[in-house]
């Protein structure tokens, strides 16, 4: 089972969404909550979810991989759509940026995609567990500690995170694109961002978050990328008078 968070908006409802968080972050990371929590109070309701292993969700990480986050996604959009509220808005931030642009056209009803410090090629993250790899596909798997906090990390994981190809999808979304980036992240470079709009095909946009770190950790940076989203999508949103999803 996932754990989730579904913000709703006190007023009218412009649209509902789906938010996918970074690697090894969660949905009480600084991006996705207060993202979520601004476009609620903008009119569009979000949920938010841990993915596989990670915060409340169940499951053990090192069974994850790319492939997976991209289903769990399609799995938090059915949730949604079958409470009354189905999805037309994918935000992702970090990892979860190329999630979004993977999982898109996979997802009936999805009008747009926003992305906040994506990286062009999901294969990069490698570079965080690195000293361990060579391990891993030896034996098959081995401890990773991140942030305090210890995850296994399994041999399919490696392989099939290696054999992602966002590009393609990116070529093939044929959908609204948001690229947001800041051209001072230290952990994603806005390169990143250049080839993922140079790929994607129009109507796209891009936004440089200037000033902001790529975790968004800093006074207004997440609720400044949650107000630019909020604008873009308003004409890709159907708002319906209807029901509101049931919270369980």
């Amino acid at each position: 089972m996932l754990a989730g968070v579904l913000e709703v908006p006190d007023g009218p409802v412009r649209g509902w969404g789906v938010f996918a968080h970074g690697f090894t972050l969660g949905k009480d990371s600084p991006a996705a909550a207060r993202i979520c929590r601004r476009l609620a109070r903008e009119g569009i309701g979000m949920l938010r979810y841990d993915n596989l292993g990670l915060g409340d969700s169940e499951g053990d990480w090192g069974d994850g991989s790319f492939t997976v986050k991209i289903a769990d996604t399609g799995k938090a959009a059915e949730f949604m759509a079958e409470r009354g509220g189905p999805v037309e808005l994918l935000v992702g931030h970090s990892w979860g940026g190329a999630t979004v642009i993977a999982a898109a056209r996979e997802i009936a009803g999805v009008r747009a995609v926003a992305t906040v410090g994506a990286p062009v090629d999901p294969s990069r993250v490698e570079r965080h567990y690195d000293a361990v790899v060579e391990k891993v596909l030896a034996e098959g798997s081995a401890e990773w500690l991140i942030g305090g906090k210890a995850l296994t990390l399994k041999r399919s994981f490696v392989e099939d995170v290696r054999a992602s190809e966002l590009r393609a999808r990116i070529r093939e979304l044929r959908l609204p694109l948001l690229v947001m980036h800041s051209p001072t992240d230290n952990t994603v470079g806005i390169e990143n961002a250049s080839e993922i709009f140079q790929i994607a095909r129009h109507p796209r946009s891009f936004v440089s978050l200037e000033g902001s770190n790529h975790f968004l950790t800093g006074a207004g940076q997440a609720d400044r990328a949650a107000r630019i989203i909020s604008a873009w999508a308003d004409p890709y949103l159907s708002p319906e008078p209807g029901p509101r999803p049931r919270v369980e």
